[in-house]
């Protein structure tokens, strides 16, 4: 797997978890990694918000190419 799809799919996660906890709680862990209060942004937010919306970019126009190395080697016949 490419580190590029690796970094896109953590920084997925923690995009992911971010709204979680945004939703459920009215939390937001990245403005408070940063020592933000809630809807405070920064310019380490902002990198690191617009990070989270590029991997999901990248993710969503090579997501065939993912699944692709992702899939199982069919099986070999044997002849």
């Amino acid at each position: 797997m490419k580190v590029i799809d690796w970094i896109a799919g953590l920084l997925l996660i923690i995009g992911g978890l971010n709204w979680g906890l945004v939703g459920l709680f009215n939390f937001d862990l990245v403005a408070a990694i940063f020592g933000m209060n809630f809807g405070e942004t920064s310019l380490a937010t902002r990198i690191v918000y617009v990070l989270v919306g590029f991997s999901a970019l990248w993710e969503a126009l090579t997501v065939r190419g993912v699944l692709h190395r992702w899939e199982p080697e069919p099986a070999r016949r044997h002849a």
